[in-house]
């Protein structure tokens, strides 16, 4: 009987999905069971007809025409663990019920994205009428335009101004009028 060990890459794929290895879980290489037996020698194999998932010889010789992904085969190996929760099944109403409530929330997420993207537009078109307007008709030729289109001075000391606070979604604290300088003690 061959001796049960696991590969390099399930081990390494048990500890990423936290799955134990034990003795009860360690199953018998399938390097292993791809060797042929001692009493006959059999021609040098393919690397595809190591790979497959199927444990069973037979099986094997009728598959080893197709090749077979590794990723394919530890997907598979991983699905069928017993560890592996079993999928969800529902009834049809329960089943419709569920694809319903999902497509409103897709439909909903879609909704708040177009209107952020509106608002985003709206924003750009305005900023970019304003600086035409600066541009073209403030009476200066464009100086004003220029001079605020120039970028010197932005980037001290190594980063940009706007990055004084953290950047956030909302807007920030705003002006603490309560605040004082605390006294220094001597």
């Amino acid at each position: 009987m061959p001796t049960l060990s696991m590969s390099p890459v399930l081990v390494s794929l048990a500890n990423v999905f936290k799955i134990p290895v034990s003795q009860t879980t360690l199953r018998p290489t399938i390097a292993l069971l791809n060797q042929p037996a001692k009493s006959k020698p059999s021609p040098p194999r393919t690397q595809e007809a190591k790979a497959t998932f199927s444990t069973t010889r037979p099986l094997l010789k009728r598959k080893a025409a197709t090749p077979v992904d590794k990723r394919v085969t530890l997907i598979r190996y991983f699905l069928h663990h017993p560890l592996t929760p079993r999928p969800l099944r529902f009834s049809r109403n329960r089943y419709l019920r569920h694809w319903t409530i999902h497509r409103a929330w897709q439909l909903h997420q879609a909704n708040r994205r177009r209107a952020n993207q509106l608002e985003l537009q709206r924003q750009w078109q305005a900023m970019n009428a304003a600086c035409e307007e600066l541009r073209t008709g403030a009476g200066d030729g464009g100086k004003l335009f220029r001079k605020s289109m120039i970028k010197t001075g932005v980037f001290r000391d190594m980063f940009p101004i706007e990055y004084g606070r953290l950047q956030t979604e909302g807007p920030g604290e705003g002006w603490n009028h309560e605040w004082t300088r605390p006294e220094v003690r001597r």
